[in-house]
Formats: C-alpha cells, structure tokens, sequence
C-alpha cells in the first residue's frame, strides 16, 4: 500500500475507502445484516453499498452519515482506523441483540459486551405494574446485586426478603431460588449485576 503519499492533516481517500470497505463488512457481520437490509436502513442503494464493499466507489460523506446513523453508530467511530477502537466498546440503546428478554411483564437488556468473561454480568430490568423475574439458583457464590432506579419492588433470596424503593440498592444470594416483584404502581426500572465466584 502507498502509504507515504498522504495529504497534509489525515489519511489519503484511497487509505479511508480501504479501511471502510472491511469495517461495512465486520460491522454488517456483527449485526447479520444483509446488503439489502442495510440499503433499507439507510436510504443508500444497494448497488452502492456493494461497490463500497468492494472498493470500487468512495462514497461522500453524506452517503457515509447515512450509513453509520443506519448502524447506529457515529461517523467517526465508523470511519475510525482499525485498533483505535479497542479500549471502548459502546452498547447503543437500538440494538437488539443485546436484548435478552422482552414480554408482557418483563423487559431484560444487557449492558454488558456479549464477548465479555462471563465472570461479571450487567443488566437493566423493567418489571410492568405486577411483573416478576424468578430464577432458579445460579452456580454456587453467585451474588446479584440490584438498584432501583423507578418503582417499587420486593427482592425475595431463599426464604429471606425485602422492600425497595427508588434509590435503593440491595445485594443478596443467587445461588438460591430468587425473585424480584414490582409492587408498586406503575413499571419499575432496575439495574442488575451478576457476579460469579470463580473456582
């Protein structure tokens, strides 16, 4: 690759095409979506997002917009050098793959990094007016520990429990049968962390 024929304050139009051409493809990997997804997504044909793959189209900034706002990331982080990248790991809000559960009365959402060491596990729960999330024991030293942002809820561990408001935060066993109830009136907004005792 010429990488010494730059222009003066940044990388060249063919170094930029060259990284955005493999990073559309991990990104579009990571999600599974296929070009014509991500051409209704972002209003981008798809003949232009396969051109783009395939290094034969260097798109305007406008077109690239399109495409990171579709992705739900910014255009810096999409046009990002590789490695750059490495000590943040950003969770948007729209991704649905981090959502675990979603029903009637209860929405689980993981904010934690899918590839991380299960060691540590980061939860947000909304429990509607009357919901509940029961879980059979975890493995042995298992301990959660919950905030309440919005609600009321009872935290029940074994034959142990208690009653939280918002602000409240409380840490318990769950390598024991345990249960989390909204009984206020209205949803509830918690944040959990699992954490696994290793050995």
């Amino acid at each position: 690759m010429n990488d010494h024929h730059r222009s003066r304050g940044g990388a060249s139009p063919d170094l930029i095409s060259g990284h955005l051409r493999k990073r559309l493809k991990q990104l579009r990997a990571e999600r599974a979506w296929s070009l014509d997804a991500l051409a209704r997504a972002s209003g981008v044909s798809r003949s232009m997002l396969s051109q783009i793959e395939r290094g034969q189209a260097n798109p305007t900034v406008g077109v690239t917009f399109r495409i990171a706002r579709a992705l739900g990331i910014s255009l810096a982080e999409l046009l990002e050098a590789p490695g750059s990248t490495t000590s943040i790991t950003v969770i948007r809000a729209q991704d649905r793959a981090y959502h675990y559960r979603s029903d009637r009365d209860c929405t689980i959402r993981t904010l934690s990094p899918l590839n991380l060491e299960k060691d540590v596990e980061f939860y947000e729960v909304e429990l509607a007016e009357g919901g509940e999330l029961r879980s059979a024991a975890h493995f042995r030293g298992t301990r959660e520990f919950l905030t309440v942002q919005k609600g009321r809820v009872r935290v029940e561990s074994g034959a142990d429990g208690e009653e939280l408001g918002k602000g409240d935060s409380v840490s318990y066993r769950a390598d024991l049968p345990h249960t989390i109830v909204n009984i206020g009136g209205g949803p509830a907004l918690l944040f959990l962390v699992d954490i696994y005792r290793n050995g």
